[in-house]
């Protein structure tokens, strides 16, 4: 039986935005803010326009009575507006014109993609809120709701999901020339995981710190560092913090490249079945 105070503190690590999984697993995913959604179904809406405006430019040619022109025209609006999107949604995997522009996506709360029945959902609501209230009620309630979910949203289970994230920049850095006939014979694998944390952290806040507070927390950190580090260079702090984090680095990338390779190595032996055993 699960002990309540861990289920209790596992929970808190899921801030109330945060998509989990029936697993339990948390999404690192980042919601579409209503600003950018407007945007996107702006162009949607744009592009729908065009189209019933050209269906009715084709019609224009046509000689037909008032009754099959009014039929024609509901069929065209409806068409447009519910048949099209949803044919659209569910062919891209929740993805339009105006989406793609934007960099979205719309998925299940769950992170999973969606189907026929949610794209028809969110285009038979988007009737109400975008084209007969002119985008105000699906405004309202995206502003109102925490993922900025529009009502079609909500009684789909969906919302709309940003896939165009900014690349990280790499603060990769080598050992320093001066240091490197140290790196050669330097032992550093006794320096404790929280203090390399620190230091990783200490250069990617480098470029935010003045130079006080940064000659301050370098030498601080290297009296730190110094005990599990043998033999000691003789450099300046911060360009001493920097060879042991690169050298560590490496030297973990070496090992890990070593294990895999033993790994594949055995990988025929794993995988083999053992001599006769009858192929099933």
């Amino acid at each position: 039986m699960a002990d309540p105070r861990e289920s209790r503190s596992r929970a808190a690590r899921f801030d109330d935005e945060s998509l989990v999984t029936g697993e339990a697993v948390a999404l690192d995913l980042r919601p579409a803010s209503a600003l950018i959604r407007a945007g996107g179904a702006a162009l949607d809406v744009l592009l729908t326009v065009l189209i019933i405006v050209a269906m009715l430019l084709a019609l224009a040619g046509l000689s037909l009575d008032e009754a099959a022109f009014r039929a024609i025209m509901v069929a065209t609006l409806v068409f447009a507006i519910v048949v099209l999107p949803t044919a659209i949604e569910t062919a891209s995997h929740g993805r339009s014109l105006g989406k793609l522009v934007m960099g979205l996506r719309v998925v299940r709360d769950d992170g999973g993609g969606t189907g026929f029945r949610h794209a028809f959902i969110r285009a038979l609501t988007g009737v109400i809120e975008i084209y007969l209230t002119f985008g105000g009620l699906g405004v309202l309630v995206g502003f109102l709701n925490p993922s900025s979910k529009r009502l079609g949203d909500i009684l789909a289970g969906t919302h709309a999901q940003v896939e165009r994230v900014p690349k990280v920049p790499s603060n990769a850095f080598g050992v320093p020339p001066e240091l490197v006939a140290w790196a050669s014979t330097a032992d550093v694998a006794r320096l404790p995981d929280p203090l390399a944390r620190r230091i990783a952290s200490f250069f990617a806040n480098l470029r935010h710190l003045v130079p006080e507070s940064r000659a301050r927390l370098a030498g601080s950190l290297a009296a730190e560092v110094a005990p599990f580090v043998s033999p000691l260079p003789h450099a300046e702090p911060e360009r001493f913090l920097a060879a042991v984090v690169a050298l560590r680095r490496d030297r973990d990338l070496t090992a890990l490249r070593l294990e895999d390779a033993r790994i594949a190595s055995l990988a025929p032996v794993l995988t083999a079945t053992p001599v006769g055993f009858p192929d099933r």
